[in-house]
């Protein structure tokens, strides 16, 4: 059985006080989550440290939001996988849509930032997804594919062990549109498959799949029931615990 995940992603939301007292009150929230369901919190880098303070003894795990492509040196305002862990990450999200977008993140680059982060002992949420001019030509399909083939096609099966991948319909967020639960199932479908032309039907099975298009309370459960929905990438509605809470009590 593969793990079920509901992590949420803070952006660039919170300060260090509001982000340890939001910690605080998902760690003494996550008991009542079954034991087969993960949470993972992702907050700014300031926050790290302190939020790893408030989670201790929950079953919360702590993620950064994203790492250099380098392994230390002159580079400015750059954060290192080796950083990220004696913070108290497990995880670091790779390829959010903001990053692809906003900050020119590449395949190219992905695959260097993966490749560390690995060699690190960090699990990686790699997002993957379509703008809504490559949904409107219809090539939702095949970006997403290349966008798989082009990052985790160079790692070994071993790897995948350690990775999530995080499905972000971008043309569905801040937009207005809605993307239904049968065209969220329909490309994790299509990503399941891709893994599974490269790695096998078991690395492809055994991979946690996220849903990452405004997941919240009122639509988790009609996308979690979908087959190859392993859980939900959430961004606002991880900034109240309640509410992320709720999301993981939906499966």
């Amino acid at each position: 059985m593969r793990k079920k995940i509901v992590a949420g992603n803070w952006k660039m939301n919170t300060t260090v006080a509001e982000g340890v007292e939001l910690a605080k009150a998902v760690a003494a929230a996550s008991s009542q989550v079954p034991s087969q369901v993960g949470l993972v919190v992702a907050p700014p880098f300031t926050h790290l440290v302190s939020v790893a303070e408030a989670l201790k003894g929950s079953k919360v795990e702590l993620s950064a939001q994203n790492c250099a492509d380098k392994e230390k040196g002159a580079y400015t305002g750059e954060v290192a996988v080796n950083m990220l862990t004696s913070a108290g990450c497990q995880w670091t999200i790779l390829g959010h849509s903001e990053r692809r977008q906003y900050y020119g993140e590449t395949d190219e680059k992905l695959v260097e930032k993966t490749k560390l982060a690995l060699a690190a002992g960090l699990g990686v949420i790699l997002c993957v997804g379509e703008n809504l001019d490559e949904r409107e030509a219809g090539k939702h399909f095949d970006v997403v594919t290349a966008q798989i083939k082009n990052v985790l096609y160079n790692f070994t099966e071993a790897d995948m062990a350690k990775v999530v991948v995080a499905y972000e319909p971008v043309w569905a967020i801040g937009t207005g549109k809605t993307a239904t639960a049968e065209q969220a199932e329909e490309i994790h479908a299509c990503i399941r498959k891709v893994l599974a032309d490269k790695f096998g039907a078991k690395v492809a099975d055994d991979t946690t799949i996220l849903y990452g298009g405004s997941c919240k309370p009122s639509n988790a459960k009609e996308l979690f029931a979908q087959p190859d929905i392993d859980g939900g990438l959430i961004g606002g509605a991880a900034l109240k615990a309640d509410d992320f809470i709720q999301i993981a009590l939906s499966f």
